[in-house]
Order: C-alpha cells, then sequence, then structure tokens
C-alpha cells in the first residue's frame, strides 16, 4: 500500500526524522490557513511550496509543484492544483487527478543526498541505500554512476546498528556537527520501516540546510513510504490512510471481494486459480499472439460468489474481447467453477467469447455441468488448446 507525502510527512515526524513545517490542503482556503500556521511558527514572512499529493514522482516537472510568498498567492496556487489531472512519468498518459496539497515552508538546501531502505530479494534482508546524488532519480545514478550508492544490508535479527549508520554518514560526507543527527535520523528511519512493516522508505532529497545563524542541520524535503500489504492487520491507523482514488478501480472492486487482481492493458480476461498457474496462463496467451487484460489468481478456496464477482469484474473492462478460464482444480474443485460461470453467466450477460478449460477435482461433474447449463462456452482440453482458442475468439469478436 502507498501514501501521500504528507501521510508519510507526519509518519516521519512521529518517529523523530526532521520535517518541514506545514500541513495538507483539501480547498485553496484552508492552504491559506495553512500558510498562516506556516508564517505564525516562524514569526516573519515565509515563502511555502505548494505539493500535488498523488502516489507518483515527477510532480515538480509535470508543474505540481507551485511556490507562495503571500496567503493569497498560497490559494492561486492550491485553487489551480486541486482538480488538475497531472501527467508524469510515472502516471502514465491518463494523468491521476490531484485531491490534495500539501503547504510546506520552502528551504534552500546546500547539498541534497538520497537516503532509503527497502527489502532486497537477493539477500531476503533489509538494505539501506544512501547517495550523495540526491535530487535525482536513483535509477539514473544507477545506471551512469554506480559508485556512488552505498548499501548497508541489515540482520533483521538485530536491526541496524549505531556504526553502520556512522559508516553510512562518512561516506556522504556529513560534516562532523551533522554525525550524531544523521545517525540518529537513520536509525529512527530504520525503526518506522521495522515496526510498521513497511516495504520502502524514500527520502530523496535528504537535505543539508542551514539555520539563520550558519548552522547545518538534515531535512527530510521529501518523503515516500509504502507498506507490506500483507502486515496491514497489524496496523488498523496505517490501513486507515489507504486513498482508493489513487488506485485501479478494478483492483479496488477485487479487493472487497478478496481476489487477486491486477489490470493490464490486454485484450483477453483471465481467470486462473494460483499464482504460478496465472502466470503461465498469461505467458501462453503472449506465446499464441494474444496479449492479458489483467492478472486474476481466485486462490485455492473461492466460492461461487467470488467466481461470480471475478466475472463482473473481467466484464467490466471495455479492452477485454474474450475470456479465458483455466482453472486446475486441487483445493478449488471444478464444479464449484463451473457453478460460479453459469451463475455469472446468467446474472452478467458476458458479452464477449468465453474459453474454459478444466482439470482436476470433480471436473468430469463440472464440464457435464457447462454442458448441460446452454452457454455458449469454448472448451479446451490443454493450455495450449485454451490459448489458442481464446486469442482467435479475441481477434475474431
Amino acid at each position: 500500500m502507498n501514501i501521500h507525502e504528507y501521510q508519510a510527512k507526519e509518519l516521519f515526524h512521529k518517529f523523530g526524522l526532521p520535517v518541514q513545517r506545514g500541513g495538507v490542503a483539501w480547498t485553496a482556503d484552508e492552504a491559506a490557513a495553512r500558510f498562516d500556521e506556516v508564517a505564525a511558527s516562524f514569526g516573519k514572512p515565509v515563502e511555502v511550496a505548494v505539493k500535488a499529493q498523488i502516489h507518483a514522482g515527477g510532480r515538480g516537472k509535470a508543474g505540481g509543484i507551485k511556490f507562495a510568498k503571500t496567503r493569497e498567492e498560497c490559494a492561486a496556487a492550491a485553487r489551480e492544483l486541486i482538480g488538475k489531472t497531472l501527467v508524469t512519468h510515472q502516471t502514465g498518459p491518463q494523468g491521476r487527478v490531484v485531491h490534495s496539497v500539501l503547504i510546506n515552508d520552502l528551504v534552500r538546501a546546500d547539498r541534497e543526498l538520497y537516503f532509503a531502505i527497502l527489502i532486497d530479494r537477493a539477500v531476503s534482508r533489509p538494505v539501506v541505500i544512501a547517495s550523495t546524488e540526491g535530487g535525482m532519480d536513483i535509477e539514473a545514478v544507477a545506471a551512469k554512476t554506480p559508485e556512488k550508492i552505498l548499501k548497508e544490508v541489515i540482520d533483521p535479527a538485530v536491526g541496524m546498528q549505531a556504526f553502520q549508520a556512522r559508516k553510512l554518514c562518512k561516506a556522504l560526507g556529513l560534516p562532523n556537527e551533522l554525525a550524531n543527527p544523521g545517525v540518529k535520523l537513520m536509525l529512527n528511519a530504520y525503526r518506522l520501516f521495522w515496526e510498521c512493516d513497511c516495504s520502502l522508505i524514500e527520502v530523496n532529497p535528504l537535505c543539508v540546510a542551514r539555520h539563520a545563524d550558519g548552522k547545518p542541520y538534515l531535512l527530510a524535503m521529501d518523503a515516500k513510504v509504502n507498506f507490506d500489504d500483507n502486515g496491514l492487520f497489524r496496523h488498523p491507523d496505517l490501513a486507515a490512510m489507504r486513498d482508493t482514488n489513487e488506485e485501479d478501480p478494478r483492483e479496488v472492486e477485487a479487493s472487497k471481494h478478496e481476489l487477486n487482481y491486477i489490470g493490464l492493458d490486454g485484450s483477453i480476461g483471465c481467470m486462473v486459480n494460483g499464482a504460478g498457474l496465472a502466470m503461465a496462463t498469461m505467458d501462453i496467451i503472449k506465446h499464441y499472439g494474444g496479449s492479458p487484460a489483467n492478472f486474476l489468481d481466485v486462490g485455492g478456496g473461492a466460492d461461487a460468489e467470488q467466481v461470480t464477482a471475478a466475472f463482473k469484474l473481467l466484464c467490466s473492462d471495455k479492452n477485454v474481447k474474450a475470456l479465458l478460464v483455466n482453472i486446475f482444480g486441487g483445493i478449488m474443485r471444478c464444479d464449484v467453477i463451473a457453478e460460479g460461470i453459469i451463475t455469472a453467466a446468467k446474472s452478467v450477460q458476458i458479452p464477449v467469447p468465453l474459453v474454459v478449460r478444466l482439470e482436476g477435482t470433480n471436473v468430469e461433474q463440472g464440464k457435464k455441468m457447462l454442458e448441460e447449463s446452454g452457454l455458449p462456452i469454448i472448451t479446451a482440453t490443454t493450455m495450449a488448446d485454451a490459448a489458442e482458442k481464446v486469442v482467435k475468439a479475441a481477434t475474431s469478436h
């Protein structure tokens, strides 16, 4: 699960990471109020950044970050951004609608660094990544100057140690007066990562700035936090941060029925049980010249109601030209799938060709139910047979 920058910064503040002053606004009037709060905290005129809140990077280059020196300018910037569809290199051409903005005091940094914590699946451990090249896409740094990426693998049994944080601070070239604050920031970030079941924490840029008296300090000028969905049952407060406006409506609907669904841009809707079989089904569809419209794993214990919900979901995709049901009945019985197909066809009125391949427990009973249903179903015996038939059906539909 992803959250917005303003939510991530709230978590940062809770765990002792230094962030800018400010808050989120949903209207222009609220933005003006946030400006007043920031100005009051400094006791003098300030300049603020007005940042569009969407689950995507590249907002600045897409015009999603504006600056204001007065409350009127702040309100005008918010009014311009809220409701706007922002298109960045991460949103795709459809873009994302901005529903809120974050108002932060503007800080001019002496240096911009990069800091992140994520799971390295190659070693099955958390890894802390840092770089002197902050403010850039880390992928670009890895491609052009990989030697500037620093890594510390963390033993999950003991957590991140102070010596590892000191090693990174030194490698980043932090001055002596920022060594202890840097260590504290990194250890607190790891505590957030571990205690909240995060899959990613990213600070880009992590800035070195200066107070009015010239004393340097560290600041998390941006914040990105992702969570492991499988751990959210332990954190109802974090789960409440979910913004379904930022997610594919099809995936939101699927989650209501406990279906594992990922929307794609092909023309063949797939319903399969088991993640491995689902991926193999997508591969063989591509092999025969088709393109899957989704990944949909109904799991091993789906009932007729979930199967019906899955069909409704697949048929709601206007790009789908044909459907393929590929079920191997182990825990999932073929007669249950057949019942779900029949129920769905009667309630949904499936508008495209339907290819079904069943194998496993109660397969003969399931096939018989489909044959006696009177539905226009194209049956298949093997995966190759099913893929070939569904690609042909999608092409001719």
